[in-house]
């Protein structure tokens, strides 16, 4: 199942939804009171009865036909957390590129967390706010995102998908070279607009084995970056073991679990982003994270 958080044009509030194979959103509030307020996170917390509500009223649902989409999560409990250089062939980019200025390691030895704040998250379909970058340098990070079902503190890797509520696609857009100015990357990578987020969750169920899953990310068209999610340096349970050793992960919390090779810092000369191009993330399942820069 594929969930989404919806708003209707010219009215306040947004609405939990379903987005069906053809793009149509599905109200489901609308067939069952139980899932009005459109919250993912609440809904999440809800467990395992949220989504036998959420289930049974897709077959009842209907079409919102005047759904725009919203990111899925558009205010986390706390900032997404995003980890760096995750994939080895992007670990050696990244090094190369002159921009690394976080440690002399290529490959790193323990996962890189860092976090981008809510503010920075935008829809599929929002414009990336380059402009808001004053160096010019904006780059695209297509990731895949992993959000929190149930919470806790000190998780096992050997347990750690067992809290994976689903998955959902996240454009980790970064200013390079605020990126390298500050080092502690949240200044040039937590830039409002900076993250966009979506289109759905892709419930875990749905989901057997995540690393089977493969990022792939086009500009104007053109295939930048195809990776399987198992080349990941730190997989999953590692990182969920690792962010939660000491704190504590709520439902609804998001881990951007890092982006492949062919980001735009990987060329000679790098290809950072500019007005009027489009930037488009897919992963097979959960769907096509698009947004034109402006």
């Amino acid at each position: 199942m594929r969930l989404v958080t919806f708003r209707k044009p010219h009215k306040l509030g947004t609405h939990l939804g379903a987005l069906r194979e053809d793009g149509a959103v599905l109200d489901l509030a609308a067939v069952d009171p139980a899932l009005a307020g459109g919250n993912m996170p609440a809904f999440i917390a809800g467990g395992a009865p949220a989504l036998q509500h959420a289930r049974a009223a897709l077959a009842r649902a209907p079409v919102a036909e005047d759904a725009v989409l919203c990111a899925p999560i558009p205010r986390p409990p706390k900032n997404i957390f995003c980890v760096g250089k995750n994939y080895h062939e992007h670990a050696k980019e990244f090094a190369g590129s002159g921009f690394d200025a976080s440690a002399k390691e290529v490959v790193p030895e323990a996962p890189v967390v860092f976090s981008k704040p809510a503010t920075a998250i935008i829809a599929t379909g929002e414009t990336i706010p380059a402009h808001l970058d004053p160096t010019g340098s904006t780059d695209y990070e297509g990731e895949l995102a992993v959000v929190i079902g149930q919470g806790g503190r000190g998780i096992p890797a050997a347990t750690a998908l067992k809290h994976v509520f689903g998955y959902t696609i996240v454009n980790d857009v970064t200013a390079r070279t605020l990126q390298h100015r500050h080092r502690q990357w949240v200044l040039g990578k937590g830039i409002d607009g900076f993250c966009p987020m979506g289109p759905a969750i892709l419930t875990a169920d749905a989901v057997p084995d995540p690393k089977a899953l493969r990022v792939v990310t086009h500009v104007n068209g053109e295939k930048r970056q195809d990776a399987p999610v198992a080349d990941l340096i730190f997989d999953i349970p590692t990182l969920i073991a690792a962010i939660s050793a000491g704190i504590t992960l709520e439902p609804g919390d998001v881990i951007a679990t890092g982006t492949p090779v062919g980001v735009g810092i990987g060329f000679t000369p790098p290809q950072f982003l500019k007005a009027g191009d489009v930037v488009r993330v897919e992963v097979a399942g959960i769907g096509v994270l698009e947004n034109p820069v402006g």
